[in-house]
């Protein structure tokens, strides 16, 4: 019930329109784009080339041309004005188009369906690429790492999911930029073992209780009792603690319940 909630909520995400989409035009060119540029009426300065790490071109008569960061139509007056000032045309008529967008791609990994590298060629939201990684897998989690650069610092934030759907705050809904990565953990874990009826590793759900974890281990088997639950817990130094577990107690990831035997 819980995917289909989040698939729903993504699907419902990626139809709203949160953003304005950009225009291809507007879209910042970087390094290894690959543009096809033309001048009016002049076949011999049609070129296909690929913008270096450096962020420039190559271009005839004029040379280097920086192009990285700027977008198309600057582009293109920043050629037209080169060919100009150099003497080499009256009026220069510049068109560029984008064969390829290379910078503008972000890499989606970790639990979704189909991790790899993709293409933004406008503005997007974090729920507009997981819907294009496929979404979530089985095994993803609600927490989802996003490693970008601002200003030239490498920045990591983590965003709750299914807080975000819980509380409809949208804001969380980060857009994301061409060289940002986004990184769906695995879902969180918690074990339980001893007299249960399903001893096993399940889901960690959001605020889950003690008394639903046994729930979802099938109950106590017969030989089990409520009275001799504990939780060994790792603590900050790596130490683990064992607990007396109580009904309403909160499971923490990693939580291992322990059922005891009823003497009785």
């Amino acid at each position: 019930m819980k995917k289909l909630m989040t698939w729903f909520f993504l699907l419902m995400l990626s139809l709203t329109p949160f953003v304005t989409h950009a225009a291809e035009s507007d879209i910042p060119l970087g390094a290894g784009d690959v543009l096809k540029i033309s001048v009016f009426e002049q076949p011999d300065l049609s070129l296909e080339v690929r913008v270096s790490e450096s962020g420039t071109i190559t271009y005839p008569l004029i040379g280097e041309v920086h192009v990285s960061g700027g977008t198309v139509a600057q582009a293109e007056q920043k050629i037209a004005s080169l060919l100009e000032k150099g003497g080499f045309l009256k009026s220069a008529h510049v068109n560029i188009i984008v064969a390829q967008l290379q910078s503008l791609q972000v890499s989606i990994l970790g639990q979704v369906n189909r991790p790899g590298r993709y293409p933004i060629d406008s503005a997007k939201t974090l729920a507009d690429v997981l819907a294009l990684a496929g979404g979530i897998s089985p095994e993803g989690g609600d927490v989802i790492t996003l490693v970008h650069t601002v200003d030239g610092q490498t920045l990591r934030d983590q965003i709750d999911l299914a807080e975000m759907m819980r509380t409809g705050d949208l804001s969380k809904n980060v857009r994301v930029a061409g060289g940002d990565i986004v990184y769906v953990e695995r879902f969180e874990k918690f074990y339980i073992y001893g007299q249960v009826q399903r001893a096993s590793q399940y889901r960690l759900e959001h605020e889950m209780t003690v008394l639903q974890a046994l729930s979802v281990g099938g109950g106590l088997s017969p030989r089990g009792t409520e009275k001799g639950v504990k939780i060994k817990r790792r603590d900050a130094n790596g130490h683990i603690e064992i607990i007396n577990a109580k009904h309403d107690d909160l499971i923490k990831p990693n939580d291992v319940l322990y059922v005891q035997e009823s003497f009785f």
